[in-house]
């Protein structure tokens, strides 16, 4: 379906973490397994507090729980097979596979990207326009944004893919790393099409992820602007306090991510590169539904009514 170029390369070897002293290996594989059972569950929990509780199925929460789709996905693409590699002495990976795992990990990263864009725009709609709320932020209106996110990252899966994939494979096929990444890959690639290939895809994400941030900026200093004309304190609390889980993940999605493409001095490393991919693809999902449990009042005390509420009726 993506034209790919079948070399003769059937197969990539994927690295990872067998550079890591061995016996680190089965503490990685418990550490990494609780965090990804805990972004699952939590992300599950979320999504389960949404459905059940009905002064909850507003646009805001529609987003969230679009949002722990993709992340659920998104980890699904990357953590189950890093953690069969990490016990296991096999970590082939078929050529089919590889483009596979790219195409669903750019996808889903980008719409992850867009939804949290699309978050703060909601945000600036409630609080700078709350009279024209239920009408900008129509159901219509609300599930075309959801699946205009998806659509967006599905075609930058689909161009990051098949670029990479366009592309001669020569040479060893270990890739450095424990998922099939663009820089890893890029490097296995010969050609005079390489450099110009990697190029382009740094440049269209870093445009795509930088151009999200921006707008995401512009709608929190408008908010930040209509909240300083609230009059009294207990409203500009209750305005804020809307919008603080969405701009702490906002600030750790994007600061986890920038390494992709920044490269940090001092890392230059194999295992210094597989430490910061660790943030974005495991510590990111997993802090993102604490931050909007703990940070989100409003869904904070819906999962104590929906769920500890029955839990101790149960116990009784």
């Amino acid at each position: 379906m993506l034209g790919l170029n079948y070399t003769s390369m059937s197969e990539f070897i994927l690295v990872g973490f067998s550079t890591f002293p061995q016996h680190l290996l089965p503490v990685f594989f418990l550490l990494f397994l609780l965090m990804y059972l805990f972004t699952l569950l939590g992300n599950l929990l979320i999504m389960a507090t949404v459905w059940s509780e009905r002064s909850l199925h507003t646009p805001m929460y529609l987003f969230l729980c679009a949002l722990s789709i993709s992340e659920i996905l998104y980890t699904f693409a990357i953590i189950p097979r890093m953690l069969a590699d990490l016990l296991s002495r096999d970590r082939s990976i078929s050529f089919m596979a590889c483009a596979s795992q790219m195409f669903f990990s750019f996808m889903l990263g980008f719409t992850h990207s867009f939804l949290l864009t699309v978050m703060g725009c909601d945000r600036y709609v409630a609080i700078c326009h709350p009279l024209r709320y239920n009408v900008l932020m129509s159901p219509r209106g609300c599930a075309c944004l959801v699946a205009w996110s998806w659509v967006g990252g599905l075609l930058i899966g689909l161009l990051v893919t098949s670029a990479i994939f366009h592309l001669t494979f020569c040479g060893l096929n270990e890739v450095h790393h424990f998922f099939c990444h663009v820089p890893p890959l890029v490097k296995l690639a010969c050609g005079n099409r390489v450099p110009g290939v990697a190029l382009g895809v740094g440049l269209v994400c870093s445009m795509v992820l930088l151009s999200c941030f921006l707008l995401i900026l512009l709608s929190y200093a408008f908010i930040v602007a209509a909240i300083l004309r609230i009059p009294s304190a207990e409203g500009r609390h209750k305005a804020f306090s809307t919008c603080a889980s969405h701009l702490t993940v906002v600030v750790v999605h994007y600061s986890f991510a920038s390494v992709i493409y920044v490269k940090l001095t001092g890392l230059h490393s194999q295992q210094g590169n597989i430490l910061i991919a660790i943030t974005y693809t495991i510590l990111t999902p997993f802090l993102s539904p604490i931050i909007f449990s703990l940070r989100n009042k409003e869904l904070k005390n819906a999962m104590k009514k929906t769920f500890l509420s029955k839990l101790y009726l149960s116990s009784i």
